[in-house]
Order: C-alpha cells, then sequence, then structure tokens
C-alpha cells in the first residue's frame, strides 16, 4: 500500500504543463498501456489512478477503439471494465499458431443448469434451486461451479435457519463475455433457440443430494466466510 501511495505521488496524473493534444495523447498511451498489461479486466477505478480528473476515460476508450478498428484484436467491455481480446474471426489462426485449441471449461449438465437459474435468479439458496429445478442440487454441483470461480456464496437468507444464498463472479461474467449482468441473454430466448432446456439436461442426469442436506451451508462454507 505504502509503496503504491509513493507511485501516485511520483506519477503527473494532470500533464497540466503539456499542451492539450500531447496531454490527452499521453492519457490514451496510458489508458491503453494499463489494459494491455494486466492479466484480466482493468476497471474505472484503477484507470483513474494515471489519467487527471478532468479526463474522460470513455472518450479515451472510444478514441482506443478507433485506433484499433483494423486490428486483429479489440477493446471489449467485460466483468465491470475493459481488457483487450483477440477478435473472434481471428480465433482458427490463433489456434492454428499454438498447435491446439484452449481446453474448454468442462461442465456437467446439473452444472449448466445450476449455474444459469444462479446467474438469472441470484441470489438464491440452493433450497430455492432445488425447486426451481424440481430436483435437490448436490453440493457436489454447487463445489464444482465453485471451484470454477463462477460463484460464490452471497448474503445470507432472511429464511429461518439463514441459509447462504450463492452469486456469480466477475469470472463468471469475463469467461462468458459479459460487461454486467443486464447483458445475459433472454432465458425465454435461450430456451427457444435450444440452448437451454431443463428436461434435457434433467435426462442427462442431475445428482441428488444426501439425505438431510436441505439448503444449509456446510461448515466449510461458513469457514471461508
Amino acid at each position: 500500500m505504502a509503496r503504491r501511495r509513493r507511485a501516485d505521488a511520483i506519477l503527473d496524473t494532470e500533464l497540466a504543463e503539456l499542451p492539450p493534444e500531447l496531454r490527452w495523447r499521453e492519457w490514451v498511451a496510458r489508458v491503453e498501456a494499463v489494459i494491455f498489461a494486466a492479466p484480466g479486466p482493468v476497471d474505472r477505478e484503477l484507470l483513474a489512478r494515471v489519467v487527471g480528473r478532468n479526463c474522460s476515460l470513455d472518450l479515451i476508450i472510444d478514441d482506443i477503439r478507433d485506433a484499433l478498428r483494423e486490428r486483429p484484436y479489440e477493446l471489449v467491455s467485460v466483468a465491470g471494465g475493459w481488457q483487450l481480446r483477440t477478435r473472434p474471426r481471428h480465433a482458427e489462426v490463433v489456434h492454428a499458431a499454438f498447435g491446439s485449441e484452449p481446453a474448454p471449461v468442462q461442465l456437467s449438465a446439473a452444472g449448466i443448469l445450476v449455474l444459469a437459474c444462479i446467474a438469472y435468479h441470484q441470489p438464491v439458496t440452493r433450497g430455492a434451486l432445488s425447486e426451481m429445478i424440481g430436483r435437490a442440487v448436490s453440493r457436489d454441483t454447487i463445489a464444482e461451479l465453485r471451484a470454477l470461480d463462477f460463484i460464490v456464496a452471497g448474503p445470507r437468507s432472511p429464511q429461518p435457519g439463514a441459509p447462504y444464498t450463492y452469486v456469480t463472479t466477475r469470472t463468471f461474467l469475463s469467461h462468458f463475455g459479459l460487461d454486467t449482468l443486464r447483458d445475459l441473454p433472454d432465458v425465454e430466448a435461450l430456451e427457444d433457440a435450444g440452448l437451454l432446456d431443463k428436461d434435457k439436461l434433467l435426462a442427462g442426469g442431475l445428482p441428488l443430494s444426501g439425505e438431510g442436506e436441505d439448503d444449509l451451508a456446510s461448515e466449510d462454507e461458513e469457514d471461508e466466510e
């Protein structure tokens, strides 16, 4: 923390001595450099550390996107921030260059269905998920989604026993290319397109939970909180 404060004190973010055009170009270069160097999406708060108070980050983002219009990569809004990503039309070339496609995330049929229910109904308890699906949701399915960092325990429900709820994460947004949850596709459209079919997923084998588990959080989950 102390090191970051020293860096902030040294970095001139206002650039008041530069002519307006050069000041703007420097701000654009700083923002692009930070996004390029970051391992994941960069949020507005982080970018604000390297530009002046009077700088419009939205206009800078627009300028960077315009500059990249003919490039094989683009600046996308994802998980509440911005990230440079290869354009989808170049995916085949990238895969060929590296010899194979990246291993896809493996989700069970149960995991897909439960993740969809959490995404659209969060914060939601495991008991509520079981009611939506019509079968008890196992702790193994919840653990699968937590291991992928797609969900985490949310606030406790006001129900008797105060069970934990579940919510999606920034990793979930980033993996599925969403900026916010408002970007989730309409669930009816997914069902109409055959991309989300509860009956088919259930037919694939949704594991049942053990006796007496209901919707109470495990001791491990409580410790994590």
